[in-house]
């Protein structure tokens, strides 16, 4: 093989390493920026039910890149941990911390054999949680099984051991009703070895298409022959099984646990109990699969089982077949989100698409909600039409009311209706707005969950609540609102005030509700506000010291042709006014239908500036200015707006640019921008269709859209109906006109629909070949975004080193 060792041009004084030049592994950035990324994040947390307890689940800064590349299966759309029995993760939290939220005592939870956590849950009525992870026998040398524990929160010292045997592959586990049960999919008794791998080839894998229409998105990690099917079927089966937690009376320290197999072995996709405790609906995925599409779109079977005798006949909801054929934007016909009416005892709820799938197709009503209630003889009841597609129901804790949720895809439109289901009155509208209004958004209905572990929209005295990000001109204000649903009249309750940012989290017992509060140099912590006092459940993590040093400001400045743009400036540590930096413009474009919303503000100089993994925020360590978030609307109709993609960012990165420099804060020839997955197909185009800036960073990109023929971000046409849009926006068909430096970087196993990691290496090709100058770093072990702490921290100083070498020619070598 003939390597070629030709020179990139000399845009430099000095010559850029040879295109086949080797790596000397992993680089790091400067110490401050490693001092930075390793500082331990604030503990998440885990509110109980009742709101007295509190778990603090302790994290890792970053996983070790031999963590991040343990064995893994990648098997129809699925990373499977084959040790585990579970989803692949990249990184376990480390630790539990039991916090009584009255008393504000801690006791940290023994995790058995478990080396990591993957999941907390509480059972229902707060007595007790659960938590999983993997634990490491000495023999394994590595991750184990994947492990299932609950803790008393009367006795947390210790633990019950549920299970050694879990299966999360496609299930999990959940809670009914009483908090002594368990239902969980575990790894079948007496499984087995994984199949072998053939030695020999059985036969060459086959597909074959007889002209049905099935456009397909590009999806990765798919099946590829019969030994891949046989693999993805051991992972993913397992069997039901019921748990019942034990106490013993006389000796409260001793506890057990027993349980009976409810559903054999089978590939379990998903389950819940009917509020009577008595059905249980199940979904199984069956064969035949697909080498085109993923482990969702495969053929199941969902039924109505007796949970207490899995041998009795069950009813059968559907045979769902494969989901081919489905228009682009489109859903399947068939009986869709199945699931059970939290206020009736036995009552399936489901949905049916009355336009064959196809979003194109006009009718008067694009669904349909239908409801059938035990014994299911009979035929189903037709309940709630939507006029758009449906998308979703909640019901609040007053049996007479449901909410319809609906959105109108050719206006991007999201409607929200309350039925009454006791009374004949007109359903009314309580949510009716731009998906994209941020101004207009209400919030969020507060929930609270019920014995049996479901959640419905809280009524106290038949009024509601609203919690929102109180988006304004001004920036963010999260706010909690009262409101009488039926007839709109609204009461503010509370509202962040300046110069914070503090946001509602959960609702308490009468008029107590919790928040996380964090200023632009204060970590966020968790408070109770309790009439007028205000009470820290969790302590702030020290900043660094640099960071009051820094100065933020929520910007607005404005395109040529009249729309509203926005952007988070940062300035580095100790900024003097008039003081110009190399700047770095950090965005990923969004579409909107109106310039109206597509100028609305958003964010707040107020948040906490944590800068931690890949964050671009490194950059204010070494001199950088940084306008971060800067709004590249794409407006337009949403069939054709990327007719003008190019037009309309470039025209924003040139009110970004203007902006800063008639700031005083940047010169026009040390601008650089970057973006991630869809930024950095941004940046791509912006170098290849502009001279705005001296050089790119783009992150986890697709650059040609030929290789995603069927649609890509909101874009509905396919290629084939709109070749021109497809070619205009690919930088792959541009690459002559690159004529700027661009680091390149892409995880080797990035998973992300259309991200597939050849898109980064044709482009380089492309652009090397014109004789562009192109760098590419390709990540072991990772996938569309990056976690490995030698991933992190090499990409951070790949970043830094490339903006020196074109940003700040005066410290150029000579």
């Amino acid at each position: 093989m003939l390597t070629t060792l030709t020179l990139l041009p000399l845009f430099l004084p000095f010559a850029p390493p040879s295109l086949a030049s080797i790596g000397d592994g992993y680089k790091l950035p400067p110490p401050e920026v490693v001092e930075l990324l390793d500082a331990a994040p604030s503990p998440r947390i885990s509110m109980s039910p009742d709101r007295k307890w509190m778990v603090l689940i302790e994290r890792n800064a970053m996983p070790s890149i031999a963590e991040v590349s343990r064995p893994m299966l990648r098997l129809a759309g699925l990373r499977i941990d084959p040790v585990a029995s579970a989803r692949y993760r990249t990184g376990y939290d480390r630790g539990l911390v039991l916090r009584n939220l009255e008393t504000l005592e801690d006791t940290r939870i023994d995790l058995g054999e478990v080396t990591g956590i993957a999941s907390v849950s509480w059972a229902p009525d707060s007595s007790r949680f659960a938590f999983t992870g993997p634990s490491a026998p000495p023999e394994s040398g590595g991750r184990g099984t994947t492990e299932l524990y609950a803790v008393d929160v009367d006795r947390p010292t210790g633990w019950w051991r549920i299970t050694p045997r879990l299966n999360t592959v496609l299930g999990g586990f959940d809670w009914l009703a009483g908090s002594d049960q368990i239902l969980a999919t575990v790894v079948p008794e007496g499984r087995g070895e994984a199949p072998a791998e053939p030695r020999v080839p059985s036969g060459p894998s086959v597909q074959e298409t007889a002209g049905q229409t099935s456009p397909v998105r590009t999806f990765q990690d798919l099946l590829k022959n019969p030994y891949d099917a046989d693999l993805f079927e051991f992972h993913a089966t397992s069997e039901l099984r019921l748990f019942d937690l034990e106490p013993n009376e006389q000796n409260p320290a001793s506890r057990g646990v027993s349980s009976r197999v409810v559903g054999p072995a089978a590939m379990y996709s998903s389950f819940g109990v009917a509020p009577d405790g008595e059905h249980l609906l199940v979904t199984r995925i069956e064969r035949p699969f697909s080498y085109l599409l993923t482990y969702w779109s495969f053929p199941s079977t969902t039924e109505v089982q007796n949970l207490g005798d899995p041998k009795e006949e069950a009813h059968v909801v559907e045979h769902k077949p494969l989901d081919a054929g489905i228009p682009i934007g489109g859903v399947r016909e068939g009986r869709r989100s199945i699931q059970w009416h939290p206020h009736a005892p036995a009552t399936l709820l489901w949905v049916e698409a009355q336009d064959g799938g196809d979003p194109k197709r006009e009718v008067e009503s694009r669904d349909q909600w239908f409801a059938h209630a035990a014994p299911f003889t009979g035929e189903p009841e037709a309940r709630w039409a939507t006029e758009h597609r449906a998308r979703g129901l909640a019901f609040t804790e007053d049996p007479a009311h449901v909410i319809t949720s609906e959105y109108d895809r050719d206006r991007r439109w999201t409607r929200s209706i309350l039925h009454d289901e006791l009374r004949d009155v007109e359903p009314v509208a309580i949510e009716d707005r731009a998906s994209a209004d941020r101004y207009g958004n209400p919030g969020r209905l507060m929930t609270r969950q019920r014995a049996d572990g479901r959640s419905l929209v809280r009524l106290d005295e038949g009024l509601a609540y609203r919690a929102g990000s109180g988006s304004s001109p001004a920036g963010d204000f999260p706010f909690l609102d009262r409101v009488d649903l039926l007839s709109g009249a609204t009461e503010r309750l509370w509202q962040c005030a300046e110069g914070e940012y503090e946001s509602v989290v959960a609702l308490g017992e009468g008029m107590l509700f919790y928040t996380s509060r964090e200023s632009a140099t204060e970590a966020p912590v968790y408070r109770l506000h309790s009439g007028d006092q205000i009470v820290n459940l969790t302590e702030a993590t020290p900043p660094p010291a640099w960071l009051d040093e820094v100065h933020k400001e929520l910007v607005t400045y404005e395109r040529s042709d009249g729309v509203p743009l926005s952007a988070t400036l940062y300035l580095p540590p100790g900024h003097v006014e008039g003081q110009r930096y190399p700047l770095m413009v950090w965005a990923y474009p969004r579409e909107f239908n109106d310039p109206g919303t597509a100028g609305q503000v958003s964010g707040s100089s107020a948040r906490y500036t944590r800068i931690s993994g890949l964050s671009h925020l490194a950059l204010l360590t070494q001199g950088y200015a940084v306008m971060d978030g800067a709004t590249m609307p794409v407006v337009g109709d949403a069939e054709t707006m990327n007719d003008t993609f190019r037009e309309q960012i470039v025209a924003s990165a040139q009110a970004a640019i203007d902006f800063a420099v008639e700031r005083g804060i940047a010169d026009r020839d040390r601008c650089a921008v970057g973006g991630h997955s869809y930024g950095a197909f941004m940046t791509a185009n912006l170098l290849a269709h502009s001279d705005l800036f001296a050089t790119g960073v783009a992150r986890s990109g697709a650059y040609n859209r030929t290789l995603t023929p069927f649609g890509f971000q909101s874009e509905r046409r396919s290629f084939w109906e709109a070749p021109d849009a497809y070619f205009s926006v690919s930088p792959f068909m541009h690459a002559d006109k690159i004529n700027e430096p661009l680091l390149m970087i892409h995880g080797e196993i990035d998973n992300n629909s259309g991200t597939f990691p050849i898109q980064s290496e044709r482009l380089y090709q492309a652009i090397q070949g014109n004789g562009g100058q192109a760098r590419l770093v390709m990540l072991p072990a990772e996938s569309h975004g990056y976690r490995a702490r030698e991933s992190v921290l090499h990409v951070q100083a790949e970043t830094i080193e490339w903006l020196d070498r074109f940003l700040k020619p005066e410290e150029r070598p000579d």
